[in-house]
């Protein structure tokens, strides 16, 4: 009796020590890892995550105070706070209808075209799970971070995209009517672009468009609204004879300035982690920014013989929106290049050209951010390199893809067609229904008395 258990026991210890080796052979085969040693599903990265709530914070910086400073400086003194409350305002709207349905419409599966209504009030989500964008032919990817930071991330590209608008139609329109614009805007013009770009169920996503921070999403589709805007409204009293200078050009550097600064939360936050990919945005971004302002100062100086500070700040934002599609792709010489591309074409585009086809944009919205997102968004699809992009397939032009830049200009005329047609019909029904022009008498003596009882003193 001893000796069967005995044997028993050795038999099963055999069997043990057999299944063990089976076991640890197995696990160190390629393809043959074992069902309990799958890789987990990405897990929340706290890293990631404060750089993407730090990122959050810098992007909204942006608009409040950046925008509303850079702008309000540039006008006459009794719109000043006119102009810098529609920031604020514009910031307030567009965050409530964010989470209401703006995000929903954005970020969720949706279709080819727009996302649908599951993330209303940003319902069904824990908010603090990793977040899986897209499951169409795609693939779709997961993040690191919470989509709560995820959400609000994207919350202050929708703010600052309609608030960058009211730089083309400043010093003429209602403050009710800028309020509704802004609202519709955002909805039915912004969300459905962004999904289109940056969801992997999006048409131009799909089609290989790239555009890592917003060159088509925030700077062509609010430049060609701004452009839009500025011509149902019609020119200023005074435009172009009698306009007033600049009241207050160190609000303006100043929020020049802060947008600078916030721009590599918008562009180095895009990597949505804190690695390599946010350490070229952030490189790329101060390269290109810096060589456009000095390229617009002195191509300025070359022809009306000063260098002007408002040519310098303007080059510089310039650069920045020049940068923002090719942020992710491009390297430091390219951005470089990119930079001084940018100075030289939105100089002219903002004094020549406008000039030349007469509307009034007041604030060079359409020259700045219109005509600097297509340039670059062009110069992405010639100076993406597969070295910044990663993977082992050639990306733009100088790698041997030419196709991405027909790919390109295909996103460039999907986001104009989109944006100019949704823009005119959101305006000529507010003008009909509410009216967008303030009376002469109140453009001639400035908005912020009649329109909020309130003066700068």
């Amino acid at each position: 009796m001893d000796r069967i258990t005995k044997a028993a026991r050795d038999k099963r210890m055999q069997t043990c020590l057999a299944a063990t080796l089976i076991m640890g052979l197995a696990a160190l085969l390629p393809g043959h890892a074992l069902a309990q040693d799958a890789p987990a599903a990405p897990a929340i990265n706290s890293g990631d995550t404060a750089w993407m709530l730090t990122s959050t914070a810098l992007v909204l910086m942006m608009t409040i105070p950046g925008l509303a400073l850079f702008y309000g400086g540039l006008v006459r003194k009794g719109n000043l706070l006119t102009t810098m409350a529609q920031s604020f305002a514009t910031t307030c709207l567009v965050a409530v209808l964010w989470v209401v349905c703006g995000y929903s419409l954005a970020f969720t599966n949706g279709n080819d075209y727009v996302g649908d209504l599951s993330r209303l009030l940003v319902a069904h989500s824990s908010m603090s799970a990793p977040l899986t964008l897209g499951e169409g032919i795609t693939g779709g990817f997961t993040l690191t971070i919470p989509e709560s930071v995820f959400m609000m991330f994207q919350m202050t590209f929708a703010i600052i995209t309609p608030a960058l608008i009211s730089g083309a139609f400043a010093e003429r329109m209602k403050f009710s009517a800028v309020l509704v614009f802004m609202g519709l805007w955002s909805l039915i013009v912004y969300s459905p672009v962004a999904h289109w770009v940056w969801h992997p169920n999006g048409f131009l996503f799909k089609a290989g468009v790239l555009d890592y921070a917003g060159g088509t999403v925030v700077h062509i589709n609010a430049g060609v609204a701004g452009l839009v805007t500025a011509l149902v409204i019609g020119k200023r009293k005074s435009y172009p004879h009698d306009v007033a200078p600049p009241h207050n050009l160190a609000f303006s550097l100043i929020g020049a300035s802060l947008l600078w600064v916030g721009w590599f939360g918008f562009n180095a936050g895009s990597a949505v982690t804190a690695g390599y990919n946010a350490g070229m945005a952030m490189a790329v971004t101060m390269v290109a920014t810096a060589a456009a302002g000095l390229t617009w100062m002195l191509v300025g100086w070359a022809v009306f013989k000063k260098p002007s500070i408002v040519g310098l700040i303007s080059g510089a934002v310039a650069g920045l929106v020049a940068i923002t599609p090719a942020s992710g792709f491009v390297d430091v010489t390219g951005a470089l290049i990119l930079g001084v591309i940018t100075g030289i074409i939105c100089f002219f585009a903002c004094t020549t050209l406008k000039a030349k086809l007469g509307y009034d944009d007041s604030l060079d919205c359409v020259g700045v951010h219109g005509v600097g997102g297509i340039v670059g968004a062009v110069l992405t699809g010639v100076f993406a390199t597969k070295e910044v992009k990663g993977g082992d397939a050639a990306v733009g032009l100088i790698d041997g893809n030419a196709d991405q830049v027909i790919t390109q200009l295909i996103g460039i005329g999907a986001t104009i067609a989109w944006s100019a047609i949704g823009t005119f019909v959101i305006v000529k029904i507010i003008d009909i229904v509410i009216g967008l022009r303030v009376h002469p008498d109140v453009e001639r003596e400035g908005l912020d008395a009649h329109l909020h009882g309130e003066v700068q003193e």
